[in-house]
């Protein structure tokens, strides 16, 4: 395992104290945790904004968003996101 050293604001310190009394973790544990949250949320955003511009296939946004395919057109459906274009179609179905 790896470890990462970093820098913050002193708020941003004191809110991450705050997180780890309300959780009841460790800071190690607490930073993970958050940063694991984090790059899941990127890893989402980047596939429905990939999606959205018409660069990916659908079941290629779902696989980089980490989820499967019916999770992911259940979240693309609450961002308002059409996915369906011609030139992925073919792709799409045979994925399914």
């Amino acid at each position: 395992m790896g470890t990462i050293s970093a820098r913050v604001p002193d708020e941003l310190e004191a809110e991450l104290d705050a997180y780890l009394q309300d959780e009841k973790l460790d800071r190690s544990t607490a930073v993970r945790k958050l940063l694991s949250e984090g790059l899941e949320e990127w890893r989402r955003e980047r596939a429905l904004d990939q999606l959205a511009a018409g660069t990916i296939t659908f079941s290629k946004a779902a696989e980089v968003a980490g989820m499967s395919v019916w999770d992911f057109a259940q979240l693309a459906k609450e961002r308002d996101i059409t996915w369906v274009a011609a030139e992925h179609l073919d792709a799409d179905l045979e994925a399914l």
